[in-house]
């Protein structure tokens, strides 16, 4: 005798319960879940992020494609007149193939990510810089299910070299304001992401300038740095820009409060500062300021450039929004 199994009814009602779960997972009802924990909260650009995928299963047998970490920056990108926020991607690794997660499975997946070295810095002092939110977005690729993820904002304190330039910038009474990230790249300045920050400063009182940013680019030996100091007080037509490259060991030896003390009395020194229209020249002879002099600057702040105007070009950004990614936290 044959005995069909789908014929009994208890059997066909538990076939129809399977069906009915793997459709609700579709949807991602009852499907598995994801979150990461990061054992580095806190890190400085060029450093790693390390930390756990945990992964629970949901109520039915998974099969995972791929979990990928990506690491995401909120942007600014200009539309006209206007700006908008979108997520960008500057980087990504998957820790994960194929395999599959039974109902119910506990699995825990350690991770070591690297970051740029231009990462932005989104704390300064221990402080959050109002703006900033930068994270690692966890994806968990399910087949024939909707994909899972997780995110989560991690800390960037600035690197020895950055933070002797900041430190200087408050010794001189500077206030920081907040700061951005703007899509596009700086003319005349290798970049290798896809965005450069700006972070924001309030003068005090006696300086010869409104608002200042500041803009760093490092690699593992260099650094650029880009500062551009808004008109004010009718010292001059146009914005002044200041751009230097050295090595994290020169900027380490440097005086920065004189340096930017010189070049913020320069600037109210030479009036409407000189602009040249081919933007910041991208060859340097040598280290620290001597390659960047021009012209009448060439006095300034030991070689800093004034009045040369950085060009941005906007590139195509990430259409995805922070939800509330932010530290929050004002000066």
């Amino acid at each position: 005798m044959i005995v069909h199994l789908d014929a009994d009814p208890h059997i066909r009602q538990e076939n129809k319960l399977v069906v009915f779960k793997r459709m609700l997972g579709a949807f991602g009802v009852g499907a598995p879940s994801v979150d990461t924990v990061l054992a580095t909260p806190s890190i400085q650009p060029g450093g790693s992020l390390s930390g756990e995928v945990r992964l629970a299963g949901g109520d039915f047998d998974a099969e995972i494609e791929h979990v990928t970490l990506h690491l995401v920056a909120r942007i600014e990108v200009e539309h006209g007149e206007a700006e908008s926020g979108a997520l960008s991607e500057f980087g990504s690794v998957r820790v994960s193939g194929p395999f599959t997660l039974a109902k119910g499975e506990q699995k825990v997946i350690g991770f070591e990510l690297p970051t740029s070295w231009e990462t932005p810095v989104t704390r300064i002092g221990g402080r959050p810089l109002t703006g900033m939110a930068v994270g690692v977005r966890t994806e968990l690729a399910i087949a024939k299910a909707v994909d899972k993820g997780d995110l989560d904002v991690f800390a960037v304190e600035p690197l020895p070299s950055q933070r002797a330039i900041l430190e200087a910038l408050l010794d001189l009474g500077f206030r920081v304001k907040s700061a951005d990230l703007e899509a596009g790249s700086l003319y005349g300045v290798r970049q290798e992401l896809p965005f450069y920050q700006e972070i924001e400063f309030h003068p005090p009182a006696q300086a010869p300038v409104g608002e200042i940013e500041i803009t760093f680019v490092a690699t593992p030996h260099t650094l650029d740095v880009v500062i551009e100091a808004d008109k004010a007080g009718g010292h001059y037509t146009d914005d002044a820009i200041g751009r230097f490259a050295l090595t994290h060991e020169e900027a380490l030896r440097t005086d920065w409060p004189l340096r930017l003390r010189e070049w913020l009395t320069g600037l109210s020194s030479y009036g409407t500062p000189h602009y040249r229209p081919h933007g910041l020249s991208g060859h340097h002879e040598g280290g620290g300021f001597g390659g960047v002099a021009v012209g009448v600057a060439a006095g300034v702040a030991g070689g800093l450039i004034v009045g040369e105007v950085v060009e941005e070009v906007v590139e195509e950004a990430a259409e995805e929004v922070f939800d509330g990614g932010d530290e929050g936290g004002d000066w």
